[in-house]
């Protein structure tokens, strides 16, 4: 029977399928550690204590890409270089979601708009990867190779996502409130779209590198795409909401140091906004 732990298993048991999930992972990771790095040197000075949470969630960003690469090398496999149908990040930026590469490259300063529009996307693709990772927990959080680095991940970014709704709770409160449901509304919609487009690269990736036959390559497809219509028909509302997470200044310290090897691991109140 097919189920989503079986599909991992089969990806993680190859050396190819795995060494493609890590790099497009590592990847991803990456370029989400230069983009916040960048930001945090360029914030506002009216949003400067901003910058050392968004430089934490940078940190940590870079020890997650550090992390798959140390997979790989556990296993005595080389990163290969991303399909470009299945580089999220970059489809992502040329879509115009989130901050122009361009503009992060100068040494100008953002403005308080630039950092909302920074936020929204934050909430909305660490909303895709917390789930990614709670369904990676749940099937792989006691596996003896990936487990620990599975659950740091999680970890942090559960930490991520809850900042994400604090701060932009607390420049809603601050009057950027229309502002906010606008970039939210927009990044999901172009985000379930990319999501889609890149889920389909992949999948299609891996059932070459697998060997998958015509029908079970076809039946993932046609899940990515009922998953697709479910979030334009109302999941993306999940992505999209804000309330005030348990987790109260979730990036608040220090980013906790370490090689990123797998064997290494107060805001004001305010309302529920949609």
């Amino acid at each position: 029977m097919l189920s989503a732990k079986s599909v991992f298993q089969e990806i993680l048991d190859d050396d190819e399928s795995f060494r493609l999930f890590c790099s497009v992972a590592a990847s991803g990771e990456a370029q989400g550690g230069w983009e916040n790095g960048r930001i945090a040197a360029l914030v506002p000075e009216s949003l400067r204590d901003l910058a050392p949470k968004i430089a934490r969630h940078g940190a940590d960003e870079d020890k997650h890409g550090r992390i798959f690469n140390a997979l790989l090398s556990k296993r005595d496999l080389e990163p290969m270089e991303v399909p470009r149908e299945a580089d999220y990040t970059m489809l992502l930026e040329a879509r115009g979601i989130g901050l122009a590469h361009d503009k992060l490259r100068r040494d100008e300063p953002l403005t308080e708009h630039d950092i909302v529009i920074y936020l929204a996307h934050s909430r909305v693709t660490e909303q895709r990867a917390s789930a990614q990772m709670v369904m990676l927990r749940r099937y792989f959080g006691d596996h003896p190779d990936l487990g620990r680095a599975v659950r740091m991940i999680a970890e942090d970014e559960d930490n991520h996502l809850a900042y994400c709704h604090e701060e932009l709770l607390r420049l809603a409160a601050a009057g950027y409130g229309r502002t906010i449901q606008r970039a939210l509304r927009e990044t999901a919609l172009v985000e379930m779209e990319v999501y889609r487009d890149v889920s389909l690269a992949v999948m299609a990736h891996m059932g070459h590198v697998l060997g998958w036959p015509k029908p079970k390559s076809a039946l993932f497809a046609a899940g990515i795409h009922a998953l697709h219509r479910y979030e334009r028909l109302g999941g993306w509302r999940r992505m999209v909401s804000l309330r005030m997470p348990e987790r109260r200044n979730a990036l608040g310290g220090p980013a906790q140091s370490g090689s990123g090897a797998p064997e290494a691991p107060e805001a004001p109140e305010a309302p529920e906004f949609v």
